[in-house]
């Protein structure tokens, strides 16, 4: 469960940062060019999901823990898309990779 509500946490960051008019950004993918075409979707999208990912840490780790550990995920999240993905070191299929193995390790030790 903390697996997919970071997960979703991560979309709905860069689904808010690719709407940004500042960003120069290319497009790799449909999802990416979709996005860019379709601003006012994509920010609806992006704060609901947004939405969604708070009420999966509140109901994983109860009110004030799961309000703290969303705000200091959204902030690690933001950063780090933030700064590497200027710089391209962020490979989208890396990290879905990363986080299919993430999800089975967690479903493994719970």
């Amino acid at each position: 469960m903390i697996t997919i509500a970071f997960c979703t946490l991560f979309l709905a960051f860069y689904m808010l940062y690719y709407t940004s008019k500042r960003v120069n950004l290319t497009y790799k993918f449909a999802f990416e060019k979709w996005m860019r075409i379709n601003p006012i979707g994509t920010k609806i999208t992006g704060l609901c999901l947004l939405l969604v990912a708070y009420f999966l840490w509140i109901n994983t780790m109860g009110l004030v823990s799961g309000s703290l550990f969303f705000i200091v995920t959204l902030m690690t999240i933001a950063s780090l898309i933030v700064i590497l993905k200027p710089l391209k070191i962020i490979p989208l299929i890396n990290l879905l990779f990363l986080f299919i193995v993430l999800e089975i390790l967690e479903m493994y030790y719970s």
